[in-house]
Formats: structure tokens, C-alpha cells, sequence
């Protein structure tokens, strides 16, 4: 039996308490804020998309960096156990569009009583308000100092401090200083699964519009592609967002010192130039005698029509039966294809997770233990892997979670 002291409450440290307890270890967890599973309370929109329900083939399909570094904590605690492991504390869960994994309450607050139930009953000493400041190894112990220089000493320690991404929750990059200063290498932090900013003036004009079954496609100066999918986003007063948004961003996050960024939106994917003529001209015959701007209702969201018609420069009070067939193709170019110059991602506060962190090649992928430092495990989102929106990034948290704590003895 070893003494396991663990630094953060939130998804991967809270796993990594239950793993290290089911082991019989003594295990104390430590967490700055006055409760647990912060960011978990707030992701999903309050809802907790927990995991989700597909292979494991998938969920490596949707993980952006390092997805093989994750072969042992996938195939030693899978989405199906996370599952399974929240049900058994008779909480709920339910699948939804996507395999997207829910409690059936919708309320994040159910998982975290799971986990904090589960903690409860193994034994799990849980230490709320303790910041750790410092973390000394002496005499094969570890030590960790919080900052009213209190000490706590274990026999093993696993760091799940989260990265930069919603500060507010607590995440404020702690875990990278204490990597560094024990000399891992730790690649630069960029916001991921975050909202662009778009340098046209037309987001604002569309603020608060949503789009579905739209085609995204995000290119460079160059024309390379780096990410071309449907779904949905949104329109916001800085630019655009949404699943599909915040999808793209972790293709170019890290990308824009070298290049500069564009997106293209195709708002009718499933019809072709040819087809959507075809559709536009039977609207036209629809209301022949009615202005350009009072022709487009069925084709298009009403927020959307001036935008659209100011980008063909046709004149909107123009009549529908004087358009010219140049005027029309001006129309279904600019439907296939609205143009928009990205200056830039939003910041930590609005990204879900962070891009970059510690290198996994200081990590054993077996056990989550440092190979650089004994007895000191880094686990969850202060590990350089990320992957797309889901429940994938959460799955990650609780694999190497488990791992890590299961690992100890």
C-alpha cells in the first residue's frame, strides 16, 4: 500500500483518487477551489457530455495529437467503463446525436456527486481550499507544500491540474511549472476547441444566427485545406463559433504566426451550383413580380438575405423577372461559398481545452509515471493530447486518470 497524494479535483484526478483507492492505497486529493469537478460542472453547457459511445477506433479517428501514446489507459478504462461506473452510484446516463454520452438529468451535477460518492465510500481523504504551491522529492518521499506552507508527504504523486483553458474554473497552468522546474519538456499552450475571430464586418450583421447542415471548409494563403465538414455553427458579434467552429480550430490554433487562415461557407452542401439554380429560378417564377430582397424567404434565413445580396452587389429592390442569368450564377456562388478572413482564435477563457503541454515522451504510456522524475504521474488535460469536441477530451481525462491511479499499488 503506498500513500498517493494527487493535485486536482477535477475529471482525471478525481478518476486517478477512485483507481488509487480501489488498490487500497492511502489517497489524499488535493483541490484549490472550494469544490470539486469545476469545468466539469460547466462543460456540455452545464449538461456533461461524459464520454462517448463508440470504439475505440473512434475515439483515436477524433483525437487530434498523440492518440497513440493512449493505447493502455483506452484499452485498460474505456468509455463503456466510465458509463458503467457512473450508473453503478444509480445516476442515469443516456446517448444522444453523435454517440454523445449524457446523464439522462442533463445536470453536470450528478457526475460529480458520482465520483464524489464513489471517493466517499473508498476512503478518499479530499482537502478542499489547498493549493499547492511547490512539490519537493526527498528521502524517496514526495512532498508537497500548499501556499500557507503547509506539507503533505506521500510515497507517489499524480499532478491533474488541467491546462489554461477556462481560468475561472481554476485551470492556470500550474501542472507545466511544476513539469518544467523537474525538467520535462513542456510545449507551448494555445487555446483549442475555441471560437474564431473574423475580421468582416457581416458577423455582426448575423450575431446570434445558427446555422445547420452547413459545409465548412478552412484553407490557408495557399489554398491547402486543413479541415472540410458539415454541421452546425454560429454567428457572434466577434466572428463565428459552434460545434463545427470549435471542431476547426484544433487543425490551426497553433498555426498563425506562419499562415494566414480563411473560411469558406458552403450554406446549401447538398445541392450542387447546377441544382441550386435549378431551385432559385423556380423561387424567382414563385414571386415574379416581387423585389430581389423579398424573393429569397424560402431559400435562405431572414437574417441572412441583405448580407447575401449586399456580397452579390445586386440591387435588392431590383425586380425578380429583370435578375440576368450572370446576376443569378453571382447568387449561387456567393451561397456555395461566403468568404471570411479568420484573424485569429478567442482566448483561454473561451476555449474548452488547451493545445500543447507536457511531452508525452516524458510520460510511460503504461503507467502515466514520469520517466524522468520517480513516484510523480502527470495525467488529463496538463499532458500535451487533445482531440475534437464529443466527449473525447473527457475520456482522455478519465483513461489516463485510471491508468495512472491504477498503476500504483
Amino acid at each position: 500500500m503506498s500513500s498517493v497524494l494527487i493535485i486536482g479535483g477535477g475529471a482525471a484526478g478525481m478518476m486517478a483518487a477512485i483507481a488509487a483507492g480501489y488498490n487500497g492505497n492511502e489517497v489524499h486529493l488535493f483541490e484549490k477551489n472550494d469544490r470539486l469537478g469545476k469545468k466539469i460542472f460547466i462543460t456540455g453547457k452545464g449538461r456533461c457530455n461524459i464520454t462517448n459511445a463508440s470504439s475505440i477506433e473512434n475515439h483515436f479517428s477524433n483525437i487530434i495529437y498523440n492518440e497513440k501514446f493512449l493505447y493502455s489507459a483506452y484499452n485498460n478504462f474505456s468509455s463503456e467503463d466510465i458509463c458503467n461506473m457512473i450508473e453503478s452510484t444509480g445516476i442515469e446516463t443516456k446517448i444522444e446525436r453523435g454517440n454523445r454520452v449524457f446523464p439522462l438529468s442533463d445536470k453536470s451535477s450528478d457526475v460529480i456527486w458520482a465520483l464524489d460518492k464513489i471517493m466517499k465510500d473508498i476512503g478518499v481523504n479530499v482537502h478542499l481550499k489547498s493549493e499547492i504551491t511547490k512539490i519537493e522529492n526527498s528521502n524517496n518521499k514526495v512532498i508537497l507544500i500548499d501556499k500557507h506552507n503547509n506539507k503533505f508527504a506521500g510515497d507517489k504523486c499524480i499532478v491533474a491540474t488541467g491546462g489554461m483553458s477556462y481560468e475561472t474554473t481554476g485551470s492556470t497552468g500550474d501542472g507545466y511549472k511544476f513539469a518544467e522546474k523537474m525538467g520535462h519538456t513542456v510545449s507551448k499552450t494555445y487555446p483549442s476547441l475555441v471560437p474564431f475571430n473574423i475580421k468582416e464586418e457581416m458577423c455582426k450583421q448575423l450575431q446570434g444566427l445558427s446555422l445547420k447542415n452547413i459545409k465548412l471548409t478552412i484553407t490557408d494563403e495557399k489554398g491547402k485545406v486543413y479541415f472540410k465538414e458539415q454541421g452546425e455553427m454560429l454567428f457572434t458579434h466577434f466572428g463565428i463559433s459552434g460545434p463545427l467552429v470549435l471542431s476547426a480550430s484544433c487543425y490551426i490554433c497553433d498555426k498563425f504566426k506562419e499562415h494566414d487562415f480563411y473560411a469558406y461557407i458552403d450554406l446549401k452542401p447538398a445541392l450542387d451550383k447546377e441544382t441550386l439554380d435549378k431551385r432559385i429560378l423556380k423561387d424567382f417564377n414563385e414571386n415574379i413580380n416581387k423585389n430581389f430582397n423579398n424573393s429569397l424567404d424560402k431559400l435562405l434565413p431572414k437574417k441572412m438575405i441583405e448580407p447575401i445580396i449586399e456580397l452579390c452587389n445586386i440591387d435588392p429592390y431590383k425586380k425578380v423577372n429583370e435578375i440576368t442569368k450572370e446576376e443569378r450564377e453571382i447568387l449561387v456562388e456567393n451561397i456555395k461559398n461566403i468568404s471570411l478572413t479568420i484573424s485569429g482564435t478567442r482566448g483561454f477563457n473561451e476555449a474548452i481545452i488547451t493545445r500543447g503541454g507536457i511531452s508525452v515522451k516524458d510520460i510511460n504510456p503504461k503507467t502515466m509515471e514520469s520517466k524522468i522524475v520517480p513516484n510523480m504521474y502527470f495525467v488529463g488535460e496538463v499532458l500535451d493530447l487533445d482531440a475534437k469536441t464529443g466527449g473525447y477530451n473527457l475520456q482522455i481525462a478519465w483513461s489516463t486518470g485510471y491508468l495512472a491511479g491504477s498503476s500504483i499499488y
